[in-house]
């Protein structure tokens, strides 16, 4: 009498591969219900999804071919459980290892932002884009790190196409971290190749700060310090430039990274064709515009200012500057020295006092 046959022994001798925890197989839909999804897996048998481990945003119906995750072979009513979000964050994590080991460049469209950055999800996958690794172009430049006006500018740029590449990934750790950055390094360093100092180059003003204004050369960042916006004394920038606006600057020097520009370099330095006004011994007149311990400047003109040092001041060597002066008061000096080479001019306000006198 022939030995009865188990059906697990069917099973092994057959090319039916029995199901385990943390198979990646292929189904095909049979009925989409409210809070399940049920999957025909031909010879395996049959499964269910369950509306938590169902992928974002997936529209499904029946006949429709789908990608799923054993969580348990089989479970008491002898169907077994599957996810599509685990079977998909699988398939995900081994497509951007990939991603990352090719150093490929990719796009993303983030979802969300905070104040550290922009929220990513790739391949079923979270991941992070963190406001150091944003490219010059989309870089928050804001006055005094201002947290609502960088949040604001970033919420800006969410459901937007970034070019990135992955910066660090971990599928360990859970962690994904992207950069648009090292996305136009290569494309950044031959255009940098292409500049020189003197260039005179155009941008956009992307922000504008205490010490100058940061601007958008084509991708690649600029910086104009305050002392390079006008030739005349600048104390706010902000009454020269505005973000938005498109400016011509030359350039005066190249960082690793960044350029530094010059907007007032762009024209002739009035302060050559002005100062032809004056000569040692004159007596000018010029109106005070800053008070020092060790002396005060006074504007001869427009872009010509001076210096009276204390000693000539007055005779008396305990002279105190903030008595004798007052902001904007206008008084008579006699011009001492012109040194055009450094652009100074030496005043003396005791001379001009004995010179009336006389």
């Amino acid at each position: 009498m022939s030995k009865a046959i188990t059906m697990d022994e069917l099973l092994e001798k057959s090319d039916i591969k029995t199901l385990a925890a943390g198979d990646v197989i292929e189904g095909a839909i049979t009925n989409v219900k409210k809070n399940e999804v049920w999957i025909d897996l031909g010879a395996q048998g049959t499964g269910v999804v369950l509306r938590r481990e169902i992928g974002h945003g997936q529209q499904l119906e029946p006949g429709q071919k789908v990608t799923v995750s054993v969580i348990d072979p089989e479970m008491d009513e002898g169907y077994a459980l599957l996810s599509m979000k685990r079977a998909i964050k699988d398939r995900g994590w081994d497509e951007l290892q990939r991603v990352f080991d090719a150093g490929e460049i990719i796009e993303i469209v983030p979802y969300d932002a905070n104040r550290g950055g922009l929220l990513v999800e790739l391949e079923g996958i979270r991941g992070f884009l963190p406001v150091s690794q944003l490219a010059a172009g989309h870089y928050p430049r804001v006055s005094g790190a201002d947290k609502d006006e960088i949040l604001q500018k970033l919420n800006a740029l969410t459901n937007k196409p970034l070019r990135v590449r992955i910066l660090d990934l971990s599928r360990k750790d859970n962690k994904l971290i992207f950069s648009e950055k090292e996305a136009v390094k290569d494309d950044m360093q031959e255009r940098f190749a292409k500049l020189k100092v003197g260039d005179s180059v155009e941008g956009v003003v992307t922000g504008v700060i205490d010490f100058g204004a940061f601007v958008n050369v084509d991708g690649i960042e600029g910086l104009i310090h305050i002392s390079e916006i006008s030739w005349e004394r600048v104390d706010n920038p902000r009454n020269y430039v505005k973000v938005g606006e498109n400016v011509k600057a030359k350039i005066i020097a190249i960082d690793k990274d960044r350029l530094s520009l010059s907007l007032k370099q762009m024209s002739e330095d009035p302060w050559l064709e002005q100062v032809k006004a004056f000569k040692k011994g004159d007596i000018v007149e010029g109106k005070v515009t800053r008070i020092t311990p060790f002396g005060a400047f006074v504007q001869l003109s427009p872009s010509v200012e001076a210096l009276v040092h204390v000693s000539e001041m007055s005779d008396d060597e305990d002279v105190d500057p903030e008595k004798l002066f007052q902001l904007n008061e206008k008084k008579e000096f006699k011009v001492l020295d012109i040194d055009t080479e450094n652009r100074k001019i030496a005043l003396s306000l005791k001379e001009a006092k004995t010179k009336s006198k006389k």
